[in-house]
C-alpha cells in the first residue's frame, strides 16, 4: 500500500503542478510582475501605467524563473498527493471504492481546506501589502487548515449527529476567532490588481486540484486492478 501511496502521489503530483504551474505562469505571473512594478516604484497609483498602454516589456519570459516556478509547483503538489493519496488508501483499505468521480470530489475538498477557507482570513497577496507577522499567520494557516480537513472528513463519512454539528464547530472556529491582522492597511498596489491577483490565484489552485484530485483516484485504482491480477 506505502508504494501504491507514493507512486500515486509522483505521477498525480507532477501532473496536477505542472498544469497548476502553466495556469500560473499564464494567468497569474502577469498579474504579479505587474503588482511587482508599483512596489519596485516603477509606476504609482494614479500615475502613469505602461500595462495600460501595451507596454510589456517587464513581463518578458525569464526562463530560469519560470523554471523554477514549475519545479516548485510539481513539488508542492507531489506533497499534496502524498497526503491525498494516503487518505484515499484509507478509504480502500475499509474495503471503499474511490471512483474517478470521488477523486474529482475529494480534490475540491482539498482545495477548499488548503486554499479557499484559509484564504478567506488570508487571501492571496501581492508584493507589498501591510501584513501581520508571518508567524502568526503560518500559525492561523496550519490550524485553519487542520480544522477544515477534520470538519469535511466528519461531514463526509461520519454518520453520528453529534459529528456535524462538531464539522460546523470546526469550520466557523477560525473565522470567529480571525485571522491575523496586520496594524495598519498599507501598500502601493491599487487594490484592482490586488482582487485580480487573488481571484486568479484561487481559479489554479481549484483547477490544480480538481486534476490532483482525478488522477489519484485513476493511478490508485489502476494499482487496485492490478493487485487483483
Amino acid at each position: 500500500m506505502f508504494s501504491r501511496v507514493v507512486t500515486t502521489a509522483l505521477f498525480a503530483g507532477c501532473i496536477a503542478g505542472l498544469l497548476g504551474g502553466l495556469l500560473q505562469l499564464y494567468f497569474v505571473q502577469p498579474v504579479l510582475l505587474h503588482a511587482e512594478l508599483y512596489e519596485s516604484g516603477t509606476i504609482t497609483h494614479f500615475g502613469s501605467d505602461p500595462m495600460a498602454h501595451g507596454s510589456h516589456g517587464d513581463s518578458e519570459l525569464d526562463l530560469t524563473r519560470d523554471l523554477l516556478s514549475l519545479g516548485f509547483s510539481m513539488a508542492i503538489y507531489v506533497g499534496y498527493g502524498l497526503i491525498l493519496s494516503a487518505l484515499m488508501a484509507l478509504r480502500l483499505e475499509s474495503d471503499q471504492t474511490v471512483s474517478i468521480r470521488q477523486g474529482l470530489v475529494w480534490g475540491l475538498a482539498g482545495f477548499i481546506a488548503v486554499h479557499f477557507a484559509p484564504g478567506f482570513g488570508l487571501p492571496p497577496e501581492v508584493p507589498g501589502v501591510a501584513s501581520a507577522s508571518l508567524e502568526s499567520r503560518q500559525i492561523w494557516w496550519g490550524a485553519t487548515v487542520l480544522a477544515t480537513v477534520i470538519a469535511l472528513w466528519l461531514i463526509a463519512f461520519s454518520k453520528a449527529p453529534i459529528a456535524f454539528g462538531l464539522a460546523v464547530v470546526l469550520l466557523l472556529a477560525p473565522h470567529v476567532i480571525g485571522a491575523p491582522e496586520p496594524d495598519m492597511l498599507m501598500g502601493p498596489v491599487p487594490p484592482e490588481i490586488a482582487s485580480h491577483f487573488a481571484a486568479r490565484a484561487f481559479g489554479v489552485g481549484m483547477a490544480s486540484w480538481a486534476v490532483l484530485g482525478l488522477f489519484s483516484s485513476y493511478f490508485l485504482a489502476i494499482h487496485a486492478t492490478d493487485d487483483v491480477d
